[in-house]
């Protein structure tokens, strides 16, 4: 756990649902956020989400859901501070605004929308098996614990 305080707020972005192989991913970069002392942030619902917030919650490290509705009960099991916003796809915004630094993993328009208003506040954003990201001229990682780093060097650089 880091010394640092506040500690870094890292955003973990990708689709509401996927497949076993970036569940496991998104476990694994939440998992490493955790360790690195960091707080976890997310949009609080399933898929990539749900995996990155399991990660982080299994390491002993704090999560953050932005959720899109009203009720705090729609946030997955492992978001310890659900946030409803009321806001639907809206709060993308408060997720990237919030984040020191941003990992996209996957993910589709929902994915793109958070790495833009990410990138349009000077908020940092490594991408992990791009889909329709590739093309972002932004730092791309091929693994779980890279991403991580990378995020973690970019953010306390203030780049």
């Amino acid at each position: 756990m880091s010394e640092r305080w506040p500690p870094l707020r890292i955003a973990v972005a990708g689709a509401g649902i996927c497949d076993d192989e970036l569940m496991a991913l998104a476990r694994d970069v939440g998992h490493a956020v955790a360790e690195a002392g960091a707080i976890l942030l997310c949009g609080g619902l399933g898929g990539v989400m749900e995996g990155a917030a399991r990660g982080a919650a299994d390491a002993g490290g704090v999560t953050i859901g932005f959720l899109p509705g009203s009720d705090p009960r729609h946030a997955n099991q492992f978001i310890q501070i659900p946030l409803p916003t009321g806001l639907g796809e809206g709060r993308n915004v408060l997720v990237a605004r919030t984040a020191d630094a941003l990992i996209a993993i996957g993910g589709e328009w929902g994915t793109l929308s958070e790495v833009a208003f990410a990138r349009k506040v000077g908020v940092p954003v490594v991408l992990l098996r791009p889909h329709r990201t590739a093309d972002l001229g932004l730092p791309v990682a091929r693994t779980g614990d890279e991403a991580v780093r990378r995020a973690i060097e970019l953010a306390a650089g203030g780049a």
